[in-house]
């Protein structure tokens, strides 16, 4: 009989743990299934363990002055450099009073406080490309919480700027007549050959410089240009100049014709008149001249033509402000 009911209890030992296995998956899965654990994953979940000790943002303030309204084709953009590489802050506008429409940011916490550099930059309002425009207005780098950010570092030093400029009108050949109606950026006290300005820095990618003659209160350009010693980009295109010719290979314009809307006529007499040399954003909406002035000169009442007459600093030769992280 011993024989008999060893098989009989080794059968029923063999149901019993099959039994109780069954059993324990079952709470095994119970487990799994109450996703007690993966429950606790409310602790990923919550993840507010890491939100608390570490906020996803920070506030990034702007304290710029200076900056004028762009119209609505062209918003300011503001860009942290992080590891090198450019990160947007976001874009504001600039009103007709020179408020910023926004100068608070919410940024990225840990973007921000990697950051090396803040850059204000011009963008197209309708903006297909979301790296920064040729066009950077202020720089500067961080120290500790603050950026002194400027526009000499990256548009120009206009500090030491200085250059001439004589009342003459050649394009109309040798007619030496209505000579006070032109006024051309060089400098021909040495004689031959006449000279460009003495100290004109090289710009920034995405700026140029532009003449004026304020007449009346009305800003007419003499044409845009990017190097003192050549002819400027309208040199024999300008509707103003006379027919004879396109003048000496320098910035400069005669106001001989075709007299733009709002002026009186040409030929004029450019004495007690504002001569002024502004940096442009390129390319640029605004036919009137951009805030940057590094140059400028009230024409004396008694000014001679042909003589050269030194040029002044200007309204506004740099812009600058604060960012704060």
């Amino acid at each position: 009989m011993k024989n008999v009911r060893n098989p009989f209890a080794l059968f029923l030992s063999i149901v019993l743990l099959f039994a109780l296995s069954s059993c324990s998956d079952d709470g095994i899965d119970g487990i799994d299934g109450a996703d007690g654990i993966d429950g606790m994953d409310g602790m990923d979940g919550a993840d507010g363990m890491d939100g608390a000790s570490t906020p996803k943002t920070a506030t990034l303030d702007f304290n710029l002055n200076g900056l004028e309204d762009l119209g609505p084709d062209y918003l300011y953009e503001g860009w942290v450099i992080v590891d090198g590489s450019p990160v947007s802050t976001g874009i504001f506008s600039v009103n007709s009073s020179g408020a910023l429409s926004k100068s608070s940011f919410e940024v990225d916490s840990v973007m921000l406080a990697a950051a090396s550099t803040f850059v204000l930059s011009i963008e197209p309002t309708v903006d297909p490309d979301p790296a920064p425009a040729a066009t950077k207005i202020l720089v500067g780098d961080f120290s500790g919480s603050t950026a002194m950010v400027s526009s000499d570092g990256i548009v120009g030093d206009f500090s030491t700027t200085a250059g001439t400029y004589i009342l003459a009108t050649p394009t109309d050949g040798n007619a030496d007549t209505d000579e006070r109606s032109g006024v051309w950026f060089l400098d021909n006290s040495s004689g031959m050959p006449m000279s460009g300005f003495v100290d004109l820095p090289t710009l920034g990618d995405g700026w140029k410089y532009e003449g004026w003659a304020v007449i009346g209160g009305m800003p007419i350009s003499t044409g845009t240009f990017l190097v003192a010693g050549a002819a400027d980009d309208n040199a024999s295109s300008s509707p103003y100049k006379g027919d004879a010719n396109d003048g000496p290979p320098f910035p400069g314009e005669d106001y001989l014709q075709n007299a733009p809307a709002g002026f009186p006529s040409f030929p004029t007499d450019l004495r007690g008149t504002t001569i002024v040399i502004s940096v442009e954003p390129y390319p640029d909406n605004n036919p009137g001249p951009f805030t940057l002035k590094p140059l400028a000169h009230m024409v004396p009442d008694d000014a001679v033509d042909h003589v050269a007459i030194a040029m002044g600093s200007g309204p506004v030769v740099s812009l600058s402000g604060t960012i704060t992280r």
